[in-house]
């Protein structure tokens, strides 16, 4: 196959009909070659169908109902979800953590339910953003691929899509849907590839530490994509690797603000619409966050990277801090954790 300098003077000297079908052609190359190389889907242990022609028509049902195995080192349990939009909360148990669910289609497979903040609850209280996610998952070594999570609230306050206690999370081909705080990675480590996330308030927020490798992140109005709270001795919060920023028309966003002082995020080689803020980042008010914030990126492109117009407190990256930081680097911790290898 041709470099790409030596195809662009290639398709210079040829009819546009030509460089059309030839780029076709190298498309339809390119998708053979990924399917060929994919991960072959695992066989199920079980099968979800909301049309009732599989072993449960609840998927709460047969994650309760799966085998308690917590040892990484045993094969996940596999729940294939038949498409279907499936209205329900999932809490995930520390005893049934090691468990891959996998939907049929993602954006046919749904999750989704709509507790908001500002809901009473039994003490006429508000339930506040805690208790308010669409799945909850506190076992360690779970893996979800394929589906789309949804909190369906709309824009009416905190929403949680996932709320993720657990460690060493896994995330494929996932889409998170949702308004303000649709993703409270809260601890632990976690890791999202090939993800789409959308949100406009501190839609990425919480203590963990996470990376998103060729994400795509959606602004739908005004407001902020993460609010870090990296507690103070963590050596990472959030990596963005590879990923693409998109907003609805006329949006603007900042790429983070500090919900605690000491908030690490960090974008590598991302395509920026202009959706992001010229300025980049925002201290929340709180102008001595500058001084302990960790804000940098390397290697942004699109209408919204503007080197220039950052502000003066986020941090420059060399190449090499940037290429230092690879999932494994990132996320491997005691153990050595490298989710973006997979078995």
């Amino acid at each position: 196959m041709k470099s790409d300098a030596v195809a662009a003077v290639y398709d210079r000297r040829s009819s546009p009909s030509a460089v059309i079908v030839r780029r076709k052609c190298m498309l339809v190359v390119a998708s053979l070659l990924a399917a060929v190389f994919a991960f072959a889907a695992p066989k199920p242990d079980t099968v979800v169908a909301a049309d009732g022609s599989g072993d449960y028509t609840s998927l709460q049902e047969a994650i309760s109902k799966a085998p308690m195995k917590t040892d990484p080192a045993t094969p996940r349990w596999v729940i294939f979800v038949k498409a279907g939009t499936y209205t329900e909360r999932i809490y995930v148990q520390r005893e049934r953590g090691n468990i891959h669910v996998i939907g049929e289609d993602a954006r046919k497979t749904v999750v989704a339910y709509h507790l908001n903040a500002n809901l009473l609850g039994e003490d006429g209280k508000p339930i506040g953003t805690f208790r308010t996610p669409t799945v909850q998952i506190d076992g360690d070594g779970m893996l979800w691929e394929n589906i789309t999570l949804a909190n369906t609230a709309g824009p009416v306050g905190q929403a949680l899509a996932l709320r993720a206690d657990g460690d060493r999370l896994e995330f494929r081909k996932v889409r998170f849907l949702g308004w303000q705080d649709t993703i409270l990675v809260n601890r632990g480590r976690h890791y999202f590839e090939d993800c789409y996330i959308e949100g406009h308030v501190d839609f990425i927020f919480g203590a963990a530490t996470a990376f998103f490798n060729r994400c795509h992140i959606h602004v739908l109005r005004n407001g902020y994509i993460t609010a870090a709270s990296t507690p103070k001795d963590t050596a990472h919060g959030y990596v963005f690797a590879d990923c693409k920023i998109t907003g609805a028309e006329g949006v603007l966003a900042y790429l983070g603000r500090p919900w605690r002082d000491f908030a690490k995020t960090v974008f590598l080689r991302t395509d920026m619409s202009a959706a992001v803020r010229p300025e980049g980042w925002n201290n929340w008010n709180k102008p001595p966050a500058e001084a302990t914030t960790f804000y940098a990126e390397f290697g942004s492109t699109g209408p919204g990277a503007n080197d220039a117009a950052r502000v003066k407190w986020a941090k420059p990256l060399t190449a090499e801090q940037a290429a230092a930081l690879t999932p494994a680097a990132v996320l491997g911790g005691e153990d050595g954790w490298n989710p973006a290898v997979r078995p």
